[in-house]
């Protein structure tokens, strides 16, 4: 999911503001605001070159091919109907499980997650406030879901042994996790076909899925197993059922499989969703039936408009043999689709190189409208979504980041698959950082890293379960930009030729695997031959940052071979998590510096310089090089203060301008 949050706006207006800089700032358009990525970086593809739009092209037709790439733990085939005059979903579902662990199995659990939209009471609303990225839940627009036949393959009903249960919080009117107890036991290697039958209320666009006008985002809309975990998954010691309910913070985890989904609306609507169609429609009485395949892949999703503009490219390159990009374009849009092309053809070629072969044949782009904003920003397997189309004319960060951001998901999200309830940050922070480096080679735009360290002001440990953050602001904080920010400091310590390797090595070991953080700890450790163990500790389990300080100076004058010289003392402190190499600039009033490093795992230290002028001030990482660190206010400190000043940092307005404009566009 995309990292656009009010916060970071209003936080950086209000310093904007304070500075008498917000005039400037506020007035600048989309087209200003492009202007800040150098000329080299603006692709050719992005002018307008005044030729008219190539006619409606009809969807490709494609086949499932022969390789295997995970262990397809379920199988479900899916017919789906959409009622769109009361924004209703009916559908029928086979699922075939196959028991991955040892033990046996007497009951699984089914994930309904559309009951979280069923009223004000449930865990997710409660969390979240009834509020996501910005969003708000519509007024009277609830949605829920409810099975309304569960049967075995022998015609055995099932229905009268579901059973809702509340695993993080028991809430009872929570209902987006439910038990059934099986009538024969399951052992391991065995597979479980069920058949369903389920209907599903969508609400109005909100949180990722819904109904906007005749726009229809259907994420996280049928009946999805949960994860059973054989010993071993995740440094599990015993094998057992991954189990959470739908939090306002957190998104999804499930096991790889194979679905063949037939999906039926009305004639005049053009559907998008995961994998590729496999035939031509199917149109009878005014409706239209599409029969979409994905396999190796662990979630579907689809959306559907009468008024989707379809367009559809072919690309391959060293990295990737071939794959059709897809963009269902909202009519507002419908000018700026070289600029998708442009962006998804840069992710997958980059990251391909970067992270291991896109290894599916299709990447679906969907722009919702701007009333269906609630949907976009999002990623599920093989096709993700935008922003909504609210102008004709968007930045940067609203068009290229987040098309990047997202198709940066299908590598972490989609084929590595962390699990996302407990561990967010191997996803968003890793497709955070992703991201990060293909907007600064493709269109010349750096962070403010600085100023985003400086917002984390209540760091947390990246490993706890992502509603345990408390807000979607701590969420935000700590599991996409600090984990990104921890990704970075690694690699200033270790080089970038390492970093690539670190994570090349990575991904492709723990592609369809499920890996867990201290996966991720090994492989680095294994790649520069040495222990990260008291990093980890510090910054990633125990949710540190570091924070350096100067605390005093003191200049004495002595008497050496018969001239004046002056002895100054600086004492530093280190206020939070250790680091090895800490940066210090010392200035002398003649202008002379002296650089330094202190080894800041010590809690405290006393430097002494001897110079023929006394110390003006001392600077701890002049260069703001300790990406790691969140408190930059106390790094600076000068001998002498003027007593109206009543201030240590040294950053000059012009600087601090500078950096909250980038912000601004990052």
């Amino acid at each position: 999911m995309t990292r656009r949050t009010k916060i970071y706006g209003i936080s950086i207006l209000a310093l904007c503001l304070i500075l008498g800089t917000a005039g400037f700032a506020l007035h600048a358009g989309p087209e200003d605001a492009a202007s800040f990525a150098p000329e080299k970086g603006k692709p050719k593809a992005f002018q307008n070159t005044g030729q008219t739009p190539a006619a409606p092209q009809a969807e490709s037709i494609q086949q499932p091919k022969a390789e295997v790439l995970s262990n397809r733990v379920a199988e479900y085939h899916i017919d789906v109907a959409l009622n769109e005059q009361d924004g209703t979903l009916t559908g029928t579902q086979t699922l075939t499980w196959t028991h991955p662990g040892k033990k046996t199995v007497n009951e699984i659990y089914l994930h309904l997650y559309p009951n979280a939209f069923s009223s004000p009471d449930t865990t997710f609303m409660k969390e979240s406030g009834g509020k996501l990225r910005g969003d708000a839940m519509p007024k009277d627009g609830w949605g829920s879901m409810e099975i309304t036949e569960l049967r075995t393959t022998d015609g055995i009903s099932l229905l009268h042994r579901l059973q809702y249960v509340q695993p993080d919080d028991g809430n009872t009117k929570d209902k987006t996790l439910a038990k059934v107890r099986l009538p024969v036991a399951v052992q391991g290697g065995e597979s479980l076909t069920l058949k369903m039958k389920f209907t599903v209320k969508l609400p109005k666009v909100f949180a990722r899925m819904g109904t906007a006008g005749n726009f229809v985002m259907a994420g996280q809309w049928f009946p999805k197993i949960s994860v059973y975990e054989p010993a071993g998954t995740r440094g599990r010691t015993a094998e057992g059922w991954n189990l959470h309910q739908y939090h306002g913070n957190s998104e999804f985890y499930a096991d790889f499989g194979i679905y063949s989904v037939r999906i039926n609306v009305p004639e005049t609507y053009t559907v998008a969703a995961t994998g590729f169609q496999t035939k031509k429609a199917d149109i009878r009485d005014g409706r239209k039936t599409v029969q979409f395949y994905a396999d190796d892949v662990h979630d579907f999703a689809w959306a559907a408009s009468p008024d989707f503009i379809y367009a559809e490219e072919p690309f391959s390159s060293s990295e990737v043999p071939g794959v059709r990009i897809k963009l269902y374009l909202d009519p507002v849009h419908q000018d700026l689709k070289e600029r998708y092309f442009y962006a998804a053809k840069s992710a997958l070629s980059n990251f391909s190189r970067w992270y291991g072969r896109y290894p599916y044949s299709t990447l679906s782009i969907v722009v919702p409208p701007a009333d269906g904003n609630g949907a976009g920003g999002m990623e599920y397997p093989t096709l993700v979504t935008a922003f909504g189309a609210s102008s004709d004319s968007p930045g940067y960060d609203e068009l290229e980041r987040t098309v990047i951001h997202e198709i940066a998901h299908q590598f972490f999200y989609g084929m590595i698959a962390s699990n996302e309830f407990e561990e967010a940050w191997l996803d968003e922070g890793f497709a955070s950082y992703a991201e990060d480096k293909l907007m600064e080679q493709e269109f010349g735009i750096s962070p403010t890293l600085p100023i985003q360290a400086a917002l984390i002001s209540a760091p947390a440990p990246l490993t706890q379960n992502a509603w345990k953050y408390g807000s979607s602001d701590g969420y935000t904080k700590n599991a996409y930009y600090r984990g990104k920010l921890i990704l970075l400091d690694i690699e200033r310590q270790v080089g970038s030729k390492t970093m690539k390797r670190i994570l090349t090595v990575y991904a492709h070991k723990y592609r369809f695997k499920h890996p867990a953080t201290a996966d991720f700890q090994r492989v680095v450790e294994q790649v520069t031959g040495r222990s990260w163990k008291n990093y980890f500790s510090q910054y990633v389990y125990d949710g540190k940052m570091a924070d350096f300080s100067v605390d005093q100076i003191t200049v004495n004058p002595l008497r050496q071979d018969g001239a004046t010289v002056y002895e100054s003392t600086v004492v530093i402190s280190r206020k939070g998590a250790a680091y090895p190499k800490v940066p210090l600039l010392f200035a002398f009033q003649d202008g002379h510096t002296v650089r330094k490093q202190w080894k800041g795992e010590d809690s405290r230290a006393l430097l002494k310089l001897t110079y023929k002028e006394p110390l003006a001030w001392v600077q701890i990482d002049p260069d703001y090089s300790l990406v790691v660190e969140n408190k930059h206010i106390n790094n600076y400190l000068k001998t002498t203060v003027p007593e109206p000043l009543l201030s240590r940092s040294n950053m000059s307005v012009t600087k601090l301008i500078e950096a909250l404009l980038g912000a601004l566009i990052w």
